[in-house]
């Protein structure tokens, strides 16, 4: 049965897609703790981020970079944070936020409350970014 972040980047469920390849799969995060907040995926399920296979971890590192060069230039911000902490979801992921402070990537602090047009207008910034 396939988690639910499998099941976004095959489309079964909704997402802002931000970014993808064959691999890997790039959406905003739905409770983002800034404008460009994005969860980056690979395709194949795997839990823990650390038993992917050396090879497909530097391949998901290459893309996640690519995608964080795409929220930087969409986002101005000194800085793309990666945060890896694979507890909220069975299924490994990075989320990569834009920061100007050490203090923005508090995940306790109160996160954005964005309307659909909002989500949708971002996801195509960092899109036409990455392109």
């Amino acid at each position: 049965m396939m988690d639910i972040f499998s099941k976004i980047a095959a489309g079964e469920i909704p997402s802002y897609k931000c970014a993808e390849n064959d691999n890997f799969y790039a959406f905003l995060d739905i409770n983002p703790l800034a404008k460009g907040h994005t969860l980056v995926i690979p395709r194949r399920e795997v839990d823990y981020i650390f038993d992917m296979e050396d090879n497909e971890l530097a391949e998901f590192q290459v893309f996640a970079k690519r995608v964080a060069q795409a929220i930087k230039k969409a986002f101005p911000c000194k800085k793309v944070a990666q945060v890896v902490l694979g507890l909220e979801v069975p299924h490994a992921h990075i989320h990569l936020l834009p920061i100007n402070s050490e203090g923005d990537v508090d995940f306790r602090k109160k996160h954005l409350e964005l309307a659909e047009e909002e989500f949708k207008a971002i996801a195509e910034k960092i899109r036409n970014a990455f392109e």
